[in-house]
């Protein structure tokens, strides 16, 4: 997949005061001094991030080693927990960050959660460097009247709970109702819109959780909706063709301007679900049923743009719509929380404030992946964006600009943990889970039944 997206030169190919042209990826291997053949990297966050930038580091530096931090007994982050169960081929990077876990230079622990089970000052003090790769965790609220009702949640949080993330496993959604409103067009609300609205029978031999495929079973949503402020120019989801946001248009107009033929008007007549977008639309409340207890629509700004290019954006017209429904999914971005008070955050923008994946402030403290630039883009993205990271860090321990002299790494990090009652799940350990999940699925017919309570995971271990 790298060899694809970079041509990897040898650094000696340009004059030493000169930074390799842009866009390129200077190799480091074979120029380290000899107090840099050892570099201790940790790296914290086991998704595309962190993964990508420990295959950077690894690749480009022929001693060193890396050690991946996760709060999951498991891997691989949104690549397990975001991925929509029928796009199984985006998952096929799994594989990538298999071989790199493989690595004698590489280790991955799991269960372990910087800034309750060790802190980033402990990390610091054992490694060389350290790279938060730990991605957004939360989501962005609403923050209009009626968003605490039942009936409304996070499209996040959804996603979570049908991919298998411990945390969102007692969500327990209502799908008693007939219309379902997301809030947001990008993605995620895609993804969030064709899971409700799939025959169930088409997910059976998907790896979307046992409860999760009860649930949409017995789901009476026939319609949904996804609500954006501004118009089809500025959706932001994303279509795998060249010229993309051209087709993206020409699609949009003719669906929307050609009257269907015969054949096709009649099997939308008899479509037994159905779906929309609503443009120019701005949610001002949530509105409850007579008796208050749930969300029973939203109330709507109609909107019109104003100002051009990137400077565009939706202005209330003064014109309210209200559009019923029993469901309401936010889907307006995800949000990255600080991990530890050590650590420089902006809480405005959700991010780690850093200069190409440099903490501001924090010589070896490094970030890659949405922490260090937000919840945007693809896994192509994070790719290019770690291995930017990588370098940089590269850079620096070849500027001795990182700590001189050894560093224990796990070996410090390990007594601690086991001082403070935690048990780190190693990647072989996870290879077990792996077999016993493909084990379970293979009774019904799918890759895998995802297990879902850590402590089940941690018994099975025999922790």
């Amino acid at each position: 997949m790298a060899s694809r997206c970079w041509r990897w030169w040898g650094w000696s190919a340009w004059p030493r005061t000169r930074l390799p042209p842009a866009g390129s990826t200077p190799s480091f291997r074979h120029h380290f001094s000899t107090q840099e053949k050892t570099p201790q990297i940790c790296v914290v966050g086991s998704g595309p991030a962190g993964f990508y930038t420990a295959q950077h580091l690894l690749k480009q530096h022929p001693q060193a080693h890396v050690d991946i931090y996760e709060k999951q007994p498991v891997p691989f982050g949104l690549v397990r927990f975001g991925v929509a169960p029928d796009h199984p081929e985006v998952k096929n990077v799994i594989n990538t960050f298999t071989q790199t876990a493989h690595s004698g230079r590489c280790a991955f622990w799991g269960n372990v959660e910087v800034g309750r089970d060790v802190t980033v000052p402990e990390l610091r003090e054992a490694y060389h460097a350290v790279v938060l790769s730990y991605g957004a965790e939360d989501h962005r609220a609403l923050e209009i009247p009626g968003e605490e009702l039942p009936g409304v949640c996070s499209a996040r949080a959804f996603v979570g709970w049908y991919n298998g993330l411990p945390e969102n496993q007692e969500l327990e959604p209502d799908l008693s109702c007939d219309t379902a409103v997301i809030l947001g067009q990008g993605n995620v609300a895609l993804d969030v819109a064709r899971i409700l609205l799939t025959p169930p029978e088409h997910l059976e031999r998907t790896d979307i959780t046992k409860a999760a495929l009860g649930v949409l079973r017995q789901s009476r949503v026939k319609t949904v909706w996804l609500v954006g402020r501004r118009g089809p120019l500025q959706v932001a989801f994303t279509i795998k063709v060249p010229r993309p946001r051209k087709r993206l248009t020409e699609l949009l107009l003719r669906t929307a301007t050609e009257k269907p033929g015969l054949e096709e008007a009649a099997r939308q007549a008899s479509a037994s679900r159905a779906w929309g977008l609503r443009f120019f639309r701005s949610p001002q409340q949530v509105l409850p049923s007579p008796d208050g207890r749930r969300a029973a629509g939203v109330r709507l700004a109609v909107t019109r743009l104003e100002g051009v290019d990137e400077a565009t954006r939706a202005v209330p017209t003064g014109d309210m719509e209200d559009l019923p429904c029993g469901l309401v999914l936010s889907s307006i971005g995800y949000k990255s929380r600080p991990v530890d008070p050590s650590v420089p955050f902006d809480s405005k923008l959700g991010v780690i404030p850093n200069v190409e994946g440099r903490v501001m402030d924090v010589p070896g403290l490094y970030c890659s992946g949405w922490v260090k630039r937000g919840p945007t883009g693809v896994i192509a993205t994070t790719m290019t964006d770690s291995f930017l990271t990588g370098q940089m860090l590269l850079q620096d321990l070849k500027a001795g600009l990182l700590p001189s002299g050894p560093r224990p790494g796990y070996a410090a990090i390990q007594a601690l943990l086991s001082s403070r009652g935690v048990r780190p799940v190693s990647f072989s350990e996870w290879e077990k889970l792996d077999a016993e999940e493909v084990a379970r699925g293979q009774g019904t017919g799918k890759p895998r039944e995802k297990l879902v309570d850590p402590q089940e995971m941690l018994r099975l271990l025999g922790h």
